[in-house]
């Protein structure tokens, strides 16, 4: 039913934003095969979300046969995703020149952390030093202590897969004019700068430091961050715009009028502590009583346990229990075309016989690869 019914695509199987892109084209009706090795056979866990709705199938790529196998479901395919180094597909053989011959309309979608090129680019890398070279990082957590890593989700998943995901829909759009497929140079460097324009465009503005927790977003300004509560638990509140701000001052029952200059700079770390020595006299469940759902811009900071479990999610089925695994529903929405999760993760390898006959390969052709050890 999802929109993307009828796309091809293959995945060589890696880590991170590859398959988080993957999941996301399969969550969305498109049929993506999943390309592991051979050597992995048997490998992985039902329950890994990130390799969920796709088959996978196992090839030794150092054989030629295991190549050309590739070759000829590139024949078929709409799409390619990838997230070696560079130059990994080209010694395997299956380079974009190489697919892109065979099958000009192909959509090569390549994911690193570094980029296809520049001085860094085969060095081995994550999330935090992609971020960090953006400038990312080095704009978040306190002032007092090192930058946090938020989590992986600014780099792998953010900067990385959806601007891959967005590539890949793009160049299948141009296609549809064109008729001729493209490279996709996805860099999570070049994704997570994209991600920081705005900052750019408020520093050029004066309206942005590159101070931590200096500013109004970065938990400078006392009316947006998060405050631990009397359970030890802790609440969010973002309450930037004025109305917002005078109705959290309401609800809170403040009436020192040292926080009717909400923009004073120089006051903010001291009605912070003024706000926090406040939210510590009431547990996190009284402070939803009286502030959820209003215009302060208020919500509880619930952990991964808990957030399947908030009445929002629930009405709005945000995660779902799909074969016994808790896990966030497909995103986003459509009105006709719905996206559905397709299946559990694969095994490496589970289904190499029956997807290559699925895209084409005669029997004879299945068992000849199966005595030369390439699946």
């Amino acid at each position: 039913m999802g929109p993307l019914k009828g796309l091809k695509v293959l995945e060589m199987a890696g880590i991170g934003p590859g398959p988080f892109c993957a999941m996301m084209l399969a969550d969305m009706g498109a049929e993506v095969i999943r390309i592991d090795r051979l050597s992995h056979k048997g490998s992985g866990h039902r329950a890994n979300v990130l390799n969920r709705g796709r088959r996978s199938i196992a090839l030794d790529l150092k054989n030629p046969a295991a190549v050309e196998t590739v070759l000829k479901l590139v024949d078929r395919a709409d799409a390619l995703i990838e997230g070696f180094r560079p130059d990994v597909m080209e010694r395997l053989g299956l380079g974009p020149d190489v697919c892109l011959k065979r099958n000009p309309k192909l959509i090569f979608g390549r994911m690193t952390g570094w980029g296809q090129s520049g001085p860094l680019a085969q060095a081995a890398g994550h999330d935090i030093n992609y971020i960090s070279i953006a400038g990312a990082l080095g704009a978040m957590g306190y002032s007092d202590r090192a930058p946090a890593p938020p989590l992986n989700l600014v780099g792998d998943f953010g900067g990385g897969a959806m601007y891959l995901l967005t590539g890949i829909l793009a160049a299948l759009f141009e296609r549809h004019n064109s008729g001729q497929g493209q490279v996709i140079d996805a860099a999570m460097t070049d994704g997570t700068a994209s991600l920081l324009s705005p900052f750019f465009g408020l520093m050029a503005m004066n309206m942005w430091t590159t101070d931590r927790q200096a500013n109004k977003l970065d938990g400078g300004a006392h009316y947006y961050g998060s405050y631990e509560c009397s359970d030890g638990k802790y609440i969010s509140i973002g309450s930037i715009e004025p109305q917002f701000y005078a109705l959290l001052l309401e609800k809170c029952g403040i009436q020192d009028e040292a926080f009717l200059a909400q923009q004073d700079q120089q006051a903010w770390p001291d009605l912070r502590e003024k706000l926090a020595q406040l939210f510590l006299t009431k547990t996190r469940s009284q402070w939803c009583e009286l502030m959820e759902g209003t215009d302060v811009c208020f919500a509880p900071v619930l952990d991964l346990g808990e957030a399947p479990s908030h009445p929002h999610n629930i009405e709005r089925e945000t995660y779902v229990d799909f074969e016994g695994v808790t896990q966030p529903a497909p995103a986003p929405r459509f009105s006709r075309t719905e996206s559905q999760i397709q299946s559990s993760a694969a095994m490496a390898g589970e289904h190499t016989e029956q997807v290559l006959a699925d895209w084409g390969f005669a029997e004879n052709e299945i068992e000849l690869l199966k005595t030369a050890q390439a699946i």
